[in-house]
């Protein structure tokens, strides 16, 4: 690695020569821990016209630190810094000088909600049972490494370069139109289609466009944590509505809501499925209490066991529903692409909003994933994807029922994690933190519960990260350590 000769500049006010200040800024960059060994400096010939001094005056400078072993040379290929320089300093960290009063001067606080913990090296533990997290062996590496090469052709070199401001991939608006909403039932303009980063981008834009400090917003309990987040910086006025087998009751909505987030396909975490009467149900009530619905439909393509239910968007005649799809679940979660479907009117302010914060999604993710798609590529991928979340499925059912383990919800139609509830008196905390601790990694669940009642005696597991191999045996230690932790 080469040292930029950017990083020098001469200060007027040195005392000294430049040869000295040339020497004293290369001994300062090497004992601040800026420049490491083996890194290359600058030419003598480079470094003088940098800083408009005379070649040998750097040249001196140069050889004066390579007598002190803070340089060395290898003949014609330069100067390094040398491998027996001194090592930086341990300095204790410098006493703040910061006078603001940041508790008071910080406007809005977006930190302090719970999350659920996902390690960064989850794979290291033997027995991970995380949800969202992508399974290497299952993903179509190849093709989707050619469709990024394609990608970035000449052909599609505009698609990488250029600043679209507000507007997104044509192939890919077109190909979610044309393809993925009609499976749903929806039937979209481009106009009515925006590209996000994701579908918690897209619940942040919906959030942000529709509600105010005045307005009133109800979502399940439990829900997706990422959701209460969202609502609580809106500074909207919150109702947690609590759900059932059948996912959220309408008879429970406050008539005063003016926006109901909801996961009819796969309740989150729960995965109940919504029946089709009561999301006519749910439709009904919109249309008579004047609200609107904001469906997250992730997990559609994961139904390996039914049919999946009509989206609640499909029966929506009156333009309430706005849709929330993703590419993350499926493909996999750094993708980070996702797409919101509603009323051209609001997806137009949804539009200004996403420019003002980061104008578009990088064109070469949008384009990438269009070929990825429209090649049929993701198709194969989804499948392939079903027939071993079922797999696992068939599997997991038989090592919890063998445990002894209580499933609260595990989805009719598929999916990819179960909703479970811990005896009476193991808080699932604690379990978490002692089963990791046995490299066994569970989801409890507080992040997701509004009620007491719900927070401790609940954790969800998933089966779309862990091998087919692990799962009986960490189940198994799941259960041991449940029967250690009963009172």
């Amino acid at each position: 690695m080469s040292i930029a000769v950017e990083t020098f500049f001469l200060d007027p006010t040195f005392e000294g020569t430049l040869q000295q200040q040339i020497q004293q800024m290369v001994a300062g960059g090497i004992l601040s821990g800026r420049f490491r060994a083996g890194e290359k400096l600058p030419s003598s010939r480079k470094l003088a016209q940098h800083l408009g001094v005379s070649r040998i005056t750097v040249t001196l400078a140069y050889n004066e630190l390579m007598a002190d072993d803070y340089l060395s040379s290898a003949g014609r290929s330069g100067y390094y810094v040398s491998e027996n320089a001194p090592e930086p300093p341990q300095l204790a960290s410098r006493s703040s000088r910061d006078t603001v009063d940041w508790s008071r001067a910080i406007g809005t606080r977006f930190s302090g909600g719970l999350q659920v913990e996902k390690p960064i090296d989850w794979r290291r533990y033997k027995y991970p049972f995380l949800y969202g997290q992508v399974d290497p062996s299952l993903f179509d590496r190849q093709n989707w490494r050619l469709c990024a090469v394609r990608a970035l052709g000449q052909l599609d070199f505009d698609s990488l370069t250029a600043d679209r401001v507000d507007r997104d991939d044509p192939q890919l608006l077109e190909f979610i139109a044309r393809h993925t909403l009609p499976r749903r039932g929806i039937l979209a303009n481009s106009d009515e289609i925006l590209i996000t980063m994701g579908a918690q981008n897209a619940l942040w834009l919906t959030a942000q466009v529709l509600l105010t400090q005045r307005r009133t917003a109800s979502h399940e309990d439990p829900c997706y944590p990422g959701l209460r987040h969202v609502l609580r910086q809106s500074r909207c006025h919150r109702v947690a509505v609590p759900v059932d087998g059948d996912g959220l009751d309408p008879d429970l909505i406050p008539a005063q809501s003016d926006v109901v987030f909801t996961t009819p396909s796969h309740q989150c975490p729960t995965t109940a499925t919504m029946p089709l009467e009561r999301r006519k149900a749910l439709l009904k009530r919109a249309a008579e209490d004047d609200f609107l619905i904001v469906e997250d439909d992730y997990e559609f393509e994961m139904s390996f066991l039914n049919p999946p239910s009509p989206a609640l968007k499909s029966l929506d005649e009156e333009g309430r529903v706005i849709y929330v799809g993703s590419f993350s679940k499926s493909l996999f979660p750094g993708l980070r692409l996702g797409y919101l479907v509603g009323p051209a009117p609001f997806i137009r302010e949804a539009r200004a909003l996403r420019s003002s914060v980061l104008r578009h999604p990088p064109g070469h993710m949008q384009r990438t994933a269009a070929y990825f798609l429209s090649l049929g590529h993701y198709d194969a991928l989804v499948r392939r994807l079903r027939n071993a979340f079922h797999d696992r499925r068939r599997i997991m059912d038989k090592a919890l029922a063998d445990h002894g383990l209580e499933v609260a919800g595990s989805g009719a139609f598929g999916g990819s994690s179960y909703w479970m509830r811990a005896p009476e008196g193991v808080d699932t905390e604690v379990l978490a933190q002692t089963l990791r601790d046995r490299s066994v990694l569970i989801e409890p669940g507080p992040a997701f519960c509004e009620r007491d009642d719900r927070k401790k005696r609940h954790y969800r597991l998933a089966y779309s990260s862990i091998t087919t191999p692990q799962i009986t045996p960490g189940v198994a230690l799941i259960a041991q350590t449940i029967d250690e932790m009963r009172p």
